[in-house]
């Protein structure tokens, strides 16, 4: 055979190599590979026509960087994956419409050959912008007006609710600490003896990740059911694909469901977040706040952090309990029509790269066992927590789309209730119309201060450029504004109002917690509690200082950033007035 024939077999010899490539990635990145398996079965099924050599070796290249890689996010391998797929489905059309014209005699040959038939790049180009531009216009058009508070939610609304002269059931105390954070969680889920409830933004398998995964899926082996919601965006980050989740969501007491999963196809529902953080062992305690499930929040990790806020929440005994309240908005969320379950693949017992996450998680239980034995021992809840008069939960309407400000709302209602001061702590302050007219008739009524991160803070670039820019008209509001340049970004919500009212939860004071996101807020009636939460404010507001204008502060913040971050940050500067209420 000459060696120009054999020239004719490369295009079958390379899509093997592909099959066998992306057959051996279904090990390691079970979604990834999976996708691509089936995407190069595909395009093999309209049979041989001329490759497209720029797309073929982009492809390959791809491929061997993804089997050959020492190490890869799952987000990252989704991602190249995903280039893969929109190459592989650009030489699935070519191909198809070559073999249709071939059928249906719609296109004369060229030259004797069909193959060289090509669509005009130009067409393939105008195309993809349409359909990116289409997803991005019904991605953002739900979610461009702002709806108000309706009068029967108005109505229904008594601040009275939320204050009681008799002591309840629940008891309570505030974890700052993120060693603690995780610390307390682990002991919620160990010695939880019938059901674990857990709702998180976003859950990776780091350090801490894995120390959750492993103490969840220990619990579930015990006979604990075990339920788990997540949100729809981050698990397509972290969780698709992921071994860990895999291995946790083979247990038979495990139940896992996301809310609102990401799909380009239904972009008008991608902006509609579930927010919520909290953990429940039982009728007994839960811990609710603003932390994720990862570093940055839990644990003594040696790297990046951010400073957070949980309340732990013990029930004595009570049928009066909020630990119901909590459990009965769980379970409207778990109900919803856009919570899909999600429990991995039929055959992720049988991939290699499950069966090597299960032995790490058995390690790293046996490792927390043996350095961390206070883990695994009951607290005594009663000496560790306080008196409260009444908890209650402050939440967001849960279903998709733009929502009715329901906790902003509350928590405004609730501050004009003050005699003396309110004390606000967010990490970002991104307002509307609505919020400065709000800030300003409670100023006008109450001394109110708020704490948010200085510019050069904020973990948060786009958080950092609109501040900044709309600052004056912040300011006028009449808000006591404190910066706070810790070093550390402050992730915390919390809220202080006179000496007996403590509000904590997942709300941040911006345009996602108002209307896109689910949100809860924790509002405590405890004098107790309520001087522990100040003491904690103060912590921090020692490292803050009074906000004021300040000429070229935008560019000052930039010009101390990295060059990516300082492209990003002009880029929003010119994009902030259309696109702001987006965040």
């Amino acid at each position: 055979m000459k060696f120009k024939e054999l020239l004719t077999y490369v295009p079958e010899i390379m899509r093997v190599l592909r099959m066998m490539m992306a057959l051996f990635l279904t090990f390691d990145y079970p979604f990834a590979g999976k996708c691509l398996l089936f995407m190069i079965c595909c395009e093999a099924v309209v049979g041989r026509a001329q490759y497209n050599k720029k797309r073929a070796i982009i492809m390959d290249i791809i491929l061997i960087y993804m089997n050959f890689a020492q190490k890869m996010t799952y987000f990252k391998a989704n991602i190249l994956m995903w280039i893969v797929v929109v190459l592989l489905v650009v030489e699935f059309v070519i191909k198809l419409m070559i073999r249709m014209a071939e059928h249906f005699d719609i296109v004369k040959k060229i030259n004797d050959r069909i193959e060289r038939i090509h669509v005009k790049k130009r067409y393939i180009v105008l195309g993809v912008v349409a359909f990116a531009v289409a997803v991005l216009a019904l991605a953002i058009v739900p979610y461009s007006e702002a709806p108000e508070v309706s009068d029967a939610y108005k109505d229904s609304f008594n601040v009275y609710d939320f204050y009681s002269d008799e002591v309840s059931y629940d008891r309570a105390t505030i974890i700052d600490d993120n060693g603690e954070a995780l610390a307390q969680r682990i002991i919620l889920i160990e010695n939880a003896k019938e059901e674990i409830i857990m709702s998180t933004f976003s859950f990776k398998s780091d350090t801490a990740g894995k120390q959750m995964i492993t103490a969840l899926r220990e619990a579930a082996k015990r006979g604990v059911k075990v339920r788990i919601l997540l949100d729809g965006f981050n698990s397509l980050m972290d969780i698709e694909g992921n071994p860990y989740f895999l291995a946790l969501a083979q247990e038979d007491n495990v139940e896992i469901r996301i809310y609102n999963e990401a799909n380009i196809f239904t972009s008008w529902k991608g902006m509609s977040r579930m927010h919520d953080k909290y953990l429940i062992a039982d009728d007994e305690v839960y811990i609710l706040g603003g932390r994720n499930t990862f570093n940055y929040f839990l644990g003594d990790q040696k790297s990046h952090k951010n400073h957070d806020r949980d309340v732990l929440v013990y029930n004595t005994g009570g049928e009066e309990s909020s630990i119901y309240e909590l459990k009965e908005y769980f379970e409207g969320v778990w109900e919803l029509d856009v919570c899909e379950e999600w429990n991995g693949y039929l055959i992720s017992g049988l991939l290699p790269s499950v069966g090597e996450a299960e032995e790490d998680l058995e390690k790293v239980y046996v490792d927390m066992q043996t350095k961390h034995g206070d883990w695994f021992e009951k607290p005594d809840y009663e000496s560790i927590t306080v008196a409260t008069d009444k908890v209650s939960i402050l939440a967001n309407p849960t279903d998709i789309y733009m929502k009715e400000p329901w906790v902003f709302y509350g928590l405004c209602q609730l501050m004009k209730q003050a005699k003396d001061e309110v004390v606000i702590h967010t990490p970002y302050l991104i307002a509307d119309d609505y919020m400065y007219e709000s800030f300003s008739e409670l100023c006008e009524e109450v001394n109110v201060k708020v704490m948010t991160n200085a510019p050069s803070n904020n973990g948060n670039l786009f958080g950092a450029v609109d501040y900044i820019m709309h600052k004056e008209q912040i300011l006028d509001t009449g808000l006591n504004v404190l910066e706070y340049s810790g070093g550390t970004s402050y992730h915390a919500k919390s809220i202080t109002i006179d000496d007996n009212i403590s509000i904590i939860g997942s709300f941040n004071m911006d345009y996602k917690s108002m209307y896109h996101d689910t949100e809860l807020m924790l509002v405590i009636d405890s004098v107790e509690l309520n001087a522990m939460l100040k003491e904690s404010h103060a912590s921090y507001e020692k490292d803050a200082s009074e906000a004021e204008i300040v000429m070229n502060e935008l560019e000052q913040m930039l010009s101390k950033r990295k060059t990516k971050a300082q492209f990003l940050g002009g880029l929003i500067r010119v994009v902030d007035p259309y696109v702001r209420f987006l965040f």
